[in-house]
């Protein structure tokens, strides 16, 4: 049957099957909650009618149809115009100043499409205050009623125009804060344009080709007689009909196209023949409408699967650094690189205005990036902003993550004010400068000689220089620099963010503090240090390459994950006190 489906409900508590009646399919299948009604150890058999699913509710570039246009070459690598899609939908044609009270009341009934907003225009359809007088003449005993259908009032109902004198002192007395706003000839020079230019704006954006949705009246009643003089007038666009003033379009939803008014709901018949009230006879009409969406509409995704082949992996993500959009494509890509680069752009404006993809991994002492650029301009240079810092970057010449900014915050909260940072591999100084905000001191250090040229201009555009002391030298030369020689502060932590040898460094600490005039017991700093793993237990891999490199099994480290940066590789972040059979040990 297709308005119902019938189930077999299965309890562990009954030797006999119990048959219930079900809702039409569709409601199920759009209603989640019903089928959560049962609980796991129940077994629910539904037996559905493949005619009765409707699996694709709502806009998709399979469902709707292409609009007739002119086949030409297209001048760019994606046809834009080819994703231009046709949909039938019902509406109903209402007053303007009814409009909002019946689109609540129409509740449930109405278009439920993402950006797609369910009152719509009529072209054509709004008065030019111009052409009121027009009308006023033309409809004898009807100027005064449209008047006050559009403004509220009529020329007899509100006050009459005043002296330039009396207008003068009305003035005077009512003249506050808002300027000009209020005199008569100066409203205009005087109103803020931004604001209104703003709204235009967006609104052009909102329709044709350039916007993303644009809604058509193909079947709007009968038209009057006596209306083509006005078309002549005011063009063949607008339609007086039997509409006096404003109206909307309340676009309903989509399984109510092309259907009479008797196939209806009940609210919406309702409102076709009683009208708003007793008082106020019906003033809908329902009319059939094309509702066309653009290029512009469909997500990045949508326009994704439809240009590359079946079967092929969407690319969903990418990381964002300042205006560039940085995406790592696979083999598979490589033929459609240019494609996914242009529709990347294009869907993330103005936002993103270059997209690049990693030729290659990581493979030199600077941490540097082998990048292409896919579409948009060819400028690597970038300012990002993290956690209220400005970081000027040049992903040709740095390394920049912004994938590791909540690590780099939850490393800043365990910091105290009193705490001297020792960053050995700080890049452009995303953790050495946001730790300057809080700490006493940070000795920040990296080999990147571009790297610290931009890690010293952040720390003086962020006025944190003189918190922040700058190296350019290679890591074990700078942790034994920094313990063996005296230091105004004393180091209580050291971040070690170098996933790939940062391990390695670390017998740097062995017998760091022999040299430095230092008791035992004294406090010891507190090393973070990060790296991979794709063993099956990555903490204890990890732990063990630790003890390994610092030649001691009695280390206490505490493991964190931090992301999970390929399928079976794990970032870590180990962090322990430098043991004091370490920091005072033999160096041979």
């Amino acid at each position: 049957m297709a308005a119902a489906a019938t189930a077999t409900l299965a309890l562990g508590l009954r030797s006999k099957p119990l048959s219930l009646s079900f809702p039409s399919p569709n409601k199920i299948l759009r209603r989640p909650h019903l089928l959560r009604l049962f609980s796991s150890s129940q077994t629910l058999n539904l037996t559905l009618d493949r005619d009765d699913l409707d699996l694709t509710y709502g806009p998709s570039l399979v469902k709707g149809r292409e609009p007739p246009r002119e086949r030409a070459e297209p001048l760019d690598l994606i046809d834009r115009d080819g994703f231009a899609r046709v949909f039938d939908v019902a509406a109903l044609r209402v007053p303007a100043e009814d409009c909002a009270a019946l689109e609540g009341r129409l509740r449930g009934h109405l278009l439920n499409w993402p950006r797609v907003r369910n009152v719509a225009r009529v072209p054509g359809d709004d008065v030019d205050p111009e052409m009121e007088r027009i009308l006023s003449v033309r409809n004898t005993g009807g100027g005064d009623s449209l008047s006050r259908r559009m403004y509220g009032r009529a020329d007899g109902d509100g006050e009459e125009s005043l002296s330039p004198v009396l207008y003068r002192e009305k003035l005077v007395k009512s003249f506050n804060s808002r300027g000009f706003l209020k005199f008569r000839n100066l409203a205009k020079i005087s109103r803020p344009k931004k604001k209104r230019e703003r709204k235009e704006r967006e609104g052009n954006e909102r329709g044709g080709k350039r916007g993303f949705a644009v809604v058509e009246v193909v079947g709007d009643g009968e038209e009057m007689d006596d209306d083509e003089d006005l078309k002549g007038l005011l063009g063949d666009d607008f339609r007086v009909g039997c509409w006096r003033g404003p109206t909307r379009l309340l676009l309903l939803d989509e399984r109510y196209a092309r259907r009479g008014v008797e196939e209806l709901p009940e609210a919406v018949k309702a409102l076709l023949k009683g009208g708003t009230s007793e008082s106020n006879p019906s003033n809908s009409t329902l009319v059939q409408c094309q509702l066309t969406l653009y290029y512009n509409y469909w997500q990045m995704n949508e326009i994704l699967e439809a240009l590359l082949p079946n079967g092929m992996t969407i690319p969903s993500s990418f990381e964002v650094v300042g205006h560039i959009a940085h995406l790592n494509l696979g083999e598979e890509h490589q033929p459609y690189k240019k494609l996914i680069g242009q529709v990347v752009l294009d869907k993330n404006k103005p936002k993103i205005q270059t997209v690049v993809n990693k030729i290659d991994s990581i493979r030199n002492d600077y941490r540097t990036m082998e990048l292409e650029v896919l579409a948009g301009n060819h400028s690597l240079v970038t300012v990002v902003i993290e956690n209220g810092i400005r970081f000027h970057v040049d992903l040709a010449n740095v390394y920049w993550n912004s994938r590791l900014a909540t690590e780099r915050q939850r490393l800043i909260s365990s910091f105290s004010i009193d705490d001297v940072i020792c960053d050995v591999f700080s890049g452009v100084g995303p953790l050495a400068i946001s730790a300057a905000k809080k700490v006493k001191h940070v000795y920040a250090n990296d080999l990147n000689p571009n790297a610290v040229e931009y890690l010293e201009g952040n720390s003086v555009s962020n006025r944190l220089d003189r918190k922040i002391e700058v190296f350019n030298m290679d890591g074990r030369r700078f942790i034994d620099a920094m313990f063996s020689s005296p230091r105004p502060h004393s180091i209580t932590q050291v971040v070690m963010n170098l996933p790939n040898d940062a391990v390695e460094f670390l017998d740097a600490f062995r017998g760091v503090l022999k040299k430095k005039h230092m008791a035992k017991g004294s406090r010891l700093p507190k090393i973070h240090v990060y790296g991979f793993s794709k063993s099956k237990n990555p903490e204890f891999d990890f732990h063990e390459r630790i003890r390994t490199v610092l030649c001691e099994s009695m280390v206490d480290v505490e493991m964190h994950r931090v992301r999970l940066v390929a399928p079976g590789k794990w970032m870590l972040c180990g962090s322990f006190v430098l043991p004091e059979s370490v920091a005072f040990v033999k160096r041979t």
